[in-house]
């Protein structure tokens, strides 16, 4: 990972959302703001709340979910502690901007890219901007497990490592026995057609924990956390949610596995970029929906970025994904609403301009490039029509 990152210092983390925790922790005093997407994961947003930070969700581009730092106004930039990227999907947040209004500033830029392994920016990979940034093996590898924080400071590894190894949980040999089966009984399933009755079983027994697009807010019971913040172990029923072992000290053969898919990544880059290509012109894509306003993505004669989601633009978004469900398409990845909208002014600033946040959450069909042909054909054949926002782009890029 040091390789693909121009030299930067990699440590080995359980997983992104605990090596986001450990930045978050060491670069920002508790009681800071950080700008944030509203449109992310809710556990990212409950990371930043369990390292005793607050919130702020910022204005996005409407053509790519990426932040508008055009509409940040300056009052707001002048009460950050940090900016925290997304990268949302693989697409790339502006870190050239963004690096140059902390540099003004005097505040760290940490770069969340676990939907970002093999995106570039400005000519630079993403997730070499900032002081921090992680990464997610769970994502392009598939691993379910493991991640980097990659440092600008190799001097801080020994540091990081002694606060990461203090954190960690005791590897569990049932946990570790767990992980290794899983592959096997999903792939199981699959091939017998269960795992609609295994996800069924699972709500009727009360496990299933997002029964909608986010996990339950709890709010009374997240203000009582966050009277105990910066800690992890009050938010752990929200940090856990769809990896309960995202602090737990990896085994010998979870890091075995998890080296062996590693070891194929540029394979998976390479699909990743050829199904990305494929659903960019397949009529749902940016280009569509904001025609002359197409975010730069990549240089021309250029390959696509290897997004591990490509966000069409539909207008009916649920009966997309119902679609796709009808030929065992699974859509995730789905967050919506916004963050301010879930979680409201008592735990987050709301954006400035929450708009265009909002239409990109409700029209945005995160497909999975390696299942490019057979989408496009089911969305076409389901007679789905691509998004027509009535917005203008802000262009801050």
């Amino acid at each position: 990972m040091r390789g693909r990152l121009g030299g930067r210092e990699c440590l080995y983390v359980p997983s992104c959302r605990f090596g986001l925790y450990l930045a978050l922790r060491h670069w920002c005093r508790p009681g800071g703001k950080v700008l944030m997407s509203p449109v992310n994961d809710d556990v990212i947003f409950f990371v930043v709340l369990a390292a005793g930070l607050r919130p702020v969700q910022a204005p996005l581009d409407p053509r790519d979910g990426s932040i508008d730092t055009a509409a940040v106004p300056e009052s707001v930039w002048r009460d950050l502690s940090a900016v925290l990227t997304t990268n949302l999907y693989g697409n790339p947040d502006p870190a050239p901007e963004l690096r140059g209004h902390c540099d003004r500033l005097g505040i760290p830029l940490i770069e969340d890219a676990a939907h970002a392994i093999g995106s570039t920016v400005g000519g630079r990979p993403v997730g070499t901007y900032g002081e921090a940034s992680v990464f997610s093996l769970s994502k392009h590898t598939g691993a379910k497990t493991g991640g980097f924080l990659s440092l600008a400071d190799p001097s801080l590894r020994e540091e990081l490592a002694a606060a990461r190894d203090a954190l960690l949980h005791p590897t569990r040999p049932s946990a570790e026995l767990a992980h290794l089966v899983r592959p096997y009984a999903e792939s199981t399933l699959r091939g017998l057609r269960l795992v609609g009755a295994a996800r069924a079983a699972v709500r009727r027994l009360g496990l299933e924990e997002r029964e909608e697009i986010r996990m339950p807010l709890r709010a009374e019971e997240l203000a009582r956390a966050l009277t105990a913040a910066p800690a992890l172990e009050p938010f752990h029923s929200w940090v856990r949610v769809d990896m309960h072992d995202y602090r737990l000290r990896p085994g010998a053969g979870r890091l075995r596995r998890t080296t062996r898919r590693f070891a194929r990544l540029d394979d998976v880059l390479d699909a990743h970029r050829a199904g990305t290509a494929l659903l960019l012109a397949g009529g749902y894509g940016t280009a569509e929906a904001f025609p002359g306003g197409v975010p730069e993505e990549s240089p021309a004669g250029t390959s696509p970025q290897p997004l591990y989601r490509v966000p069409l633009l539909v207008e009916d978004r649920d009966a997309a994904v119902a679609a796709l469900a009808r030929r065992r398409i699974t859509t995730g990845y789905l967050y919506d609403p916004p963050l301010d909208s879930y979680a409201g002014a008592a735990f987050t600033d709301p954006s400035p301009a929450p708009e265009p946040a909002a239409w990109f959450a409700r029209h945005a069909l995160p497909v999975d490039p390696r299942r490019a042909a057979e989408a496009l054909a089911v969305l076409r054949g389901a007679g789905i029509s691509p998004a027509r926002p009535s917005m203008v782009p802000g262009g801050s890029r």
